[in-house]
C-alpha cells in the first residue's frame, strides 16, 4: 500500500496474457474511490474490494488496450459503477484488432464507456477533484494519466514503462509523439511525483526525465 496524502493508492497485480498493475484509488475517510485499469480477473479486484469494505464508484482507464480494460465490463456490472475514459477510446474499446484482444486469444469489447477529456477532474470518494486527465496520446491515441496533485502522483498507464516512454509497436503508436507528450504533460509535474506504470515499479518525474536526456 502507498500512502499519499488523503488518497490510499492500491496496487494489484492482475496476470493474463500480460501482467497488468491495477491501481485502487480510496478516500481513507469515506473508503471510496476508484479502481484504474482492471486488466484482467475481476475476481481479484472484487475479493479486494470486499475485504475491506470499500466502496467503488468509478473505473477509470488509461487507454482501451485490452489488458488494461478487459475485467472492466465485468466489474462495472457488479458494482454498478460507470466506466470513463478519454474520448477517443471507443476507436480501442470497440475494436477487437485495435485493442490487441484479436491476436491473443478472445477478442474483447467495451461499450458505453463515458467519455473524459483532458483537464478533467474526477473525485475519489468525498476528495472532490482529487484526479486531473492528463491526455498523452502516443501509446495509443486515447492514452491518459491520471494526476493527483495533492498526493503527489500520477496513473500513468502504458506512457510510461521502465523508466522511459512506453511502447509504441503496436497499431496507432507514435514514438516522437509519446515523447512529446510526455514532455508537455508529465515533465511539467513536480520532480517527486511519483508515477504509476501498468506494466513497471514507480519511478519519479525526476527519474523520468534523466532517462529521456
Amino acid at each position: 500500500m502507498l500512502v499519499l496524502m488523503a488518497a490510499e493508492v492500491y496496487p494489484l497485480l492482475a496476470r493474463g496474457v500480460f501482467a497488468t498493475f491495477g491501481y485502487f484509488v480510496i478516500d481513507g475517510e469515506t473508503g471510496r474511490g476508484v479502481l484504474v485499469d482492471p486488466g484482467a480477473r475481476p475476481g481479484l479486484f472484487l475479493s479486494a474490494a470486499r475485504e475491506r469494505d470499500w466502496k467503488i464508484d468509478a473505473i477509470l482507464l488509461t487507454h482501451g488496450h485490452f489488458d488494461h480494460m478487459g475485467a472492466a465490463g465485468e466489474l462495472r456490472d457488479a458494482w454498478s459503477a460507470p466506466v470513463r475514459a478519454h474520448e477517443l477510446a471507443d476507436r480501442y474499446l470497440l475494436d477487437p484488432r485495435l485493442n490487441l484482444s484479436a491476436d491473443h486469444g478472445t477478442p474483447i469489447t467495451l461499450a458505453g464507456a463515458s467519455k473524459l477529456s483532458d483537464g478533467d477532474r474526477i473525485p475519489v470518494g468525498g476528495i472532490a477533484g482529487a484526479l486531473e486527465v492528463l491526455h498523452v496520446p502516443g501509446h495509443t491515441d486515447d492514452s491518459c494519466a491520471f494526476w493527483c496533485e495533492q498526493g503527489g502522483f500520477a496513473l500513468v498507464g502504458g506512457a510510461v514503462y521502465e523508466g522511459g516512454p512506453g511502447l509504441t509497436a503496436f497499431p496507432t503508436g507514435d514514438g516522437p509523439r509519446l515523447r512529446e507528450s510526455i514532455r508537455k504533460s508529465i515533465l511539467a509535474l513536480l520532480l517527486d511525483t511519483m508515477l504509476l506504470s501498468g506494466h513497471s515499479r514507480p519511478m519519479t518525474v525526476a527519474m523520468l526525465a534523466a532517462s529521456m536526456r
